[in-house]
């Protein structure tokens, strides 16, 4: 059985902060076809869900997969689910996001 692909309230602040920089910088258009590829990519990790760098010296069972050379996005594996805990954009540091954020 396939886990379910969840979204912490931060990764989806996340995506929501990242629509607006692009709307603002280019179009509504390009903003949400940029976010679906993100999610596709996210729903991916359906199918082998390991992978990415495991990143334990930050969080317990963190791992990072990188997405088009500009977004980091992490998560957690777990029996049932993978939670998506953020979605980095643009050089954002992954040590700073986990050490300020209490959820996850």
């Amino acid at each position: 059985m396939k886990p379910r692909i969840v979204f912490t309230p931060e990764a989806r602040d996340d995506l929501n902060e990242l629509f607006d920089y692009i709307v603002e910088h280019d179009s509504a258009e390009r903003a949400m076809t940029y976010l679906e590829r993100i999610e596709k990519a996210c729903m991916s990790l359906q199918t082998l869900p390991n992978r990415g760098v495991l990143r334990e010296d930050l969080r317990p069972g963190l791992r990072v997969v990188g997405f088009e050379r500009r977004v980091l996005i992490a998560f957690r594996v777990g029996s049932k689910t993978v939670a998506i805990l953020r979605i980095l954009y643009g050089g954002r540091s992954v040590e700073r996001a986990f050490r300020r954020s209490k959820n996850g």
